[in-house]
């Protein structure tokens, strides 16, 4: 079985990962990581060159192979969800994590990451991240096995509760 971590960017799924796979003595993938790997290209360039629905459809590849492995710490690209087929094929050999943050929360931690290329291309950051958490809330929420809360938790914290809930 995987542990599979889902949640929109900002939410501590990469620090959170590698703590776990350390702790467990699993191997770590990130789905973004592994998309960069295969294009060669950092992901705004992926989305500059040809498009979010490109990128979409190398994510769904790399969940689908990643989601034939087993005893995977798998830390997932925020827009994961977007794609019930992506939920599908990661819930049928895991367990799905969904780390929350406030808007405010994410804000604070990746408000100046610029290798995050915009989703929504034309509001302020904390606007896009209301706007995007709004319309993928419901889809984490329908994907997810556990809820674990980040805002005021240290990626410790969270390593302990999701090794606690296995």
């Amino acid at each position: 079985m995987n542990i599979v971590l889902i949640g929109y960017r900002g939410t501590g799924k990469s620090s959170v990962g590698r703590l776990l796979a350390e702790r467990l003595g699993r191997p770590l993938v990130s789905t973004d990581a592994e998309i960069v790997r295969r294009a060669d290209q950092a992901i705004p360039d992926i989305v500059q060159a040809h498009g979010w629905d490109y990128f979409r459809d190398l994510e769904s590849d790399v969940c689908r192979e990643l989601a034939g492995k087993d005893g995977l710490i798998i830390d997932t690209g925020g827009g994961t969800v977007l794609r019930p087929q992506n939920v599908a094929v990661l819930k049928s050999n895991g367990r799905l994590f969904w780390l929350t943050a406030d808007v405010s929360t994410i804000v604070a931690r990746i408000g100046g990451d610029k290798q995050r290329p915009s989703l929504t291309g034309t509001k302020s950051f904390t606007d896009e991240v209301e706007e995007v958490l709004l319309d993928r809330t419901p889809k984490y929420q329908s994907a997810a096995d556990h809820i674990l809360p980040t805002d005021h938790q240290s990626p410790t914290q969270v390593a302990d509760a999701i090794e606690a809930l296995l």
